[in-house]
Order: structure tokens, then sequence, then C-alpha cells
């Protein structure tokens, strides 16, 4: 097996014996830097599937703070931690799940000054963001790095996502080039995050 501990080949077991996964794609995961724009929504679970399913190292971006009004949608957080950063909230969630994750909090408002300096050391962004200028601002900064952006969006009832590799592709699309067409099932922003490790 690709070099885990006792400990790792438990928690990791049921991924391990999956044939499109096995041992090779779990060390892939365990070996993935995925960042994550946003801690609400779309973040939350996604930094909790994602923690769960092994990726290595977590990087979070949100300046916000828990509000009681998040507690309904947004997992990640808790009653006890109104008031923290969401950045902080979230390393607590995550070590609460699975302590092996390496979580780099960036308690920043992402904007045109830091954006490439915040993705630059990741493999794939998970773009969770409630705002259009975030996301084409991420769009562009992922774009120009050639780094992988997964998009993910809610609006009530209805939601959209989509994976952007333009620099793999001639001619690829990037998020302002999606349109209402195209949209897919949502499916689960960590579940699109984990197949695009795999497919590495």
């Amino acid at each position: 097996m690709a070099d885990f501990t006792d400990a790792q080949l438990e928690r990791y077991a049921r991924h391990i014996v999956l044939q499109e996964v096995g041992g090779e794609g779990q060390r892939k995961l365990i070996d993935a830097r995925v960042l994550v724009v946003g801690a609400g929504g779309l973040g939350s679970p996604t930094l909790l599937y994602l923690a769960a399913a092994g990726i290595g190292c977590l990087g979070i971006v949100d300046d916000d703070t828990v509000d009681l009004s998040n507690l309904q949608r947004q997992v990640l957080h808790t009653t006890s931690r109104i008031g923290v950063a969401k950045v902080e909230s979230a390393v607590q969630s995550i070590a609460a799940i699975n302590p092996e994750i390496k979580v780099i909090p960036h308690r920043e408002r992402l904007n045109a000054s830091n954006v490439e300096r915040l993705i630059a050391d990741y493999d794939v962004v998970a773009d969770g963001s409630d705002n259009f200028a975030t996301r084409f601002l991420v769009n562009d900064a992922c774009f120009f790095a050639k780094k992988t952006l997964i998009s993910g969006a809610l609006l009530r009832f209805e939601g959209q996502l989509s994976t952007f590799k333009p620099h793999e592709h001639r001619g690829g699309a990037s998020y302002p080039c999606r349109s209402e067409e195209h949209t897919s099932e949502l499916q689960s922003l960590a579940y699109l995050v984990c197949r695009l490790l795999l497919e590495k």
C-alpha cells in the first residue's frame, strides 16, 4: 500500500476498496492542496467533505465572522462560535473531523491585490463565494495561473456547479463563458474536487 499509517488505512478503508480510488487515488487526495474560497453556505459542506475524504491541505479564504443567521445553512459553524472568525471556526471543525489535515486559514477578503498570492500554492481552487465580483476575479486569476477552478453557486432552490480547466484544452471555457444552457445538475462541490484530483 502507498505508505499509509494504520490509522489512515482504517480511516480511508472505504475509499481504498473502491476500484475508482484505491490506494493510489487516496494517496493523491492526501497529497493534494485545495483552496476553498468562502466558508459559508457552499464552503461549509465542501470543507467538511474534503477533510473527511483526506485532502491533505485545505486553505480557506474568508474575512467574515460567524453570525446566528448563518447557522441554518453553514454547517461548519456552531452556536458557541458566534462572533468567531469563520476561518478559525473552520479550523476547529476540520480538526474535529480529521486532525491529520493541514488547514491554512486566510482571514482576508479576496481582492485583486491578494488573489494571485492566495491561489499560488494550491492545486485546485473551489469557489463558493457569494458575489459576482469575487467569482470573476477568482476565474481570471485561475485562468492566468493555469489553475483548475471548480465554481459552485446557489440561489434559493437552484444550484450550478462547473469545472473550468481552460489551460488544459485549447479554447476551453472559463466562468464568463458559462451560459444557462450548460447548467449542470448540482453535485457536491467536494465530490468534484476529489474526482478531479483522482484524474491527475
